[in-house]
């Protein structure tokens, strides 16, 4: 096993620190004390992005921590590593059977492999494609083929409690709309108009709600919206005026029938019709492609993911490692593929791994580990994407309420979940150095390292 120049500095003098305790600077040690977090439950570590100095500031660098959406890191350079940058995804159309005067005679096939991003619009796209072939009826079913990952089903609420909240969508090789429906209010006279994206067939969602008075507020729960009938939406309560128009993202209350009912919905939308039903199966392997849809590159996509913490483009990415390598995508193949890359890549004992997006209370990665693959992105080819789609601190993505000092200087990914807070990525100095920064507390009161996270990105930024 050989190590990369920078992982050698690193490793060599984290070894050194470890066995002692390191005197953290007054002002870091300051805001530690504001946080009251037991100094157990946390771990920091500021170092050089190149590795050729020794670490600026160390506090248990080889604990294993949860590191809740930090963990798109590691699959997002994987990714990107494994990939390629120009890399996109293909979701192929089958037509089984003929077309004349509008009518396709057989069975219409959607074939998923993993697309993170198929959208309400992208979805839209594809089924014109679909008329563009002269379809506009089809006498026999719409087939949905999911086969291209293996992913056992999953409750979305068992994580939290929370089925409804879009990142606890599961993944899935068709995944369409991340299973989720854009819900957008706009006030109109005496009543709010309700627009819903995409069209889910058999599902009824009303056209309006009452404006009502009062301060906006928490105006969702002042709708009094009732899921529970995943064929019908209600709306109990009122609309406040002064919220103007407002958008909610809801996970389908039935994310199994999800797919089934937004392409009927879309394609009934675009004055298609079928005589049968939209199931999923198999493609028939004699079948080849009518035509294909590409996703953005790659490079785009990890934007998405590391800025605004997209859980289930995420695991898709995940699982398209194990999909392109073993020809199916699963979880456990994707967790060797990535070990493996580890070792090759950045050397030594990988990270505990389980779905690649963070949603998890198994993963675990010490600081050393985050500073290692930071430092080795930091070195490689990739660098330019990966560090590009890392939020800025005080100007966009999860990192847009930074303050003061700490704006404009750090590409960061940041992680929250129940008893977790985490941070981790580059900060610029005065001096012009390039500076990795981790950050992570796992601890119930984990939150209260927030204001110490932002004093940290000051400091580091500070070097001169």
């Amino acid at each position: 096993m050989h190590l990369r120049p920078a992982a050698v500095s690193i490793a060599l003098a984290l070894a050194a620190l470890s066995l002692s305790a390191q005197t953290l600077p007054p002002d870091i040690e300051a805001a530690f004390v504001r946080t009251r977090l037991p100094r157990d439950a946390v771990s920091l570590l500021v170092v050089d992005a190149d590795g050729k100095s020794p670490p600026r500031l160390v506090h248990r660098p080889g604990q294993p921590m949860n590191p809740a959406s930090v963990a798109k890191l590691l699959t997002t350079y994987a990714g990107l590593d494994l990939l390629g940058p120009a890399f996109t995804w293909s979701t192929p159309v089958f037509i089984d059977g003929t077309v004349r005067d509008g009518t396709l005679q057989g069975d219409l096939y959607i074939k998923g492999q993993g697309d993170p991003k198929l959208v309400v619009e992208n979805l839209w796209l594809l089924l014109r494609r679909v008329q563009g072939l002269g379809i506009r009826t089809i006498n026999g079913d719409i087939v949905l083929d999911h086969t291209a990952f293996e992913v056992p089903p999953q409750d979305p609420g068992a994580f939290d409690g929370e089925p409804l909240r879009p990142y606890n969508a599961s993944p899935d090789a068709l995944l369409i709309n991340f299973k989720s429906v854009m819900m957008t209010f706009t006030p109109r006279d005496a009543q709010v108009s309700v627009h819903v994206e995409p069209p889910l067939s058999g599902v009824q969602v009303p056209t309006s709600v009452p404006l009502g008075k009062g301060d906006c507020g928490d105006w969702r729960a002042g709708l009094r919206a009732d899921f529970s009938d995943a064929s019908r939406v209600r709306f109990a309560g009122i609309y406040p005026a002064t919220c103007g128009e407002r958008m909610w993202p809801v996970a389908a209350a039935d994310p199994a029938g999800y797919a089934a009912r937004a392409v009927a919905g879309m394609w009934q939308q675009l004055g298609g019709s079928f005589t049968g039903r939209v199931r999923d199966g198999r493609v028939p392997a004699a079948l080849a492609p009518a035509f294909e849809v590409t996703s953005p590159a790659l490079s785009e996509l990890v934007r998405d993911v590391n800025k605004y913490s997209n859980n289930v483009m995420a695991q898709q990415m995940f699982l398209t490692l194990s999909l392109k390598r073993r020809g199916t995508g699963s979880f456990a193949g994707s967790r060797e593929i990535v070990r493996q890359w580890w070792r090759e890549r950045i050397g030594g004992e990988p990270p505990s791994l389980d779905n690649g997006s963070g949603l998890s209370r198994e993963e675990r990665i010490t600081a050393q580990q985050l500073a290692l693959l930071l430092q080795s992105a930091w070195a490689s080819p990739v660098m330019p994407e990966l560090m590009s789609s890392l939020p800025v601190s005080g100007v966009d993505g999860t990192m847009r309420r930074a303050r003061g000092k700490a704006v404009g200087v750090a590409h960061l990914k940041t992680g929250s979940l129940r008893d977790v807070t985490a941070v981790a990525g580059y900060v610029h100095a005065v001096s012009g150095r390039r500076y990795v920064l981790v950050a992570i507390a796992n601890h119930p009161q984990a939150a209260s390292l927030r204001p110490m996270i932002e004093t940290l990105i000051e400091w580091t930024a500070a070097d001169q």
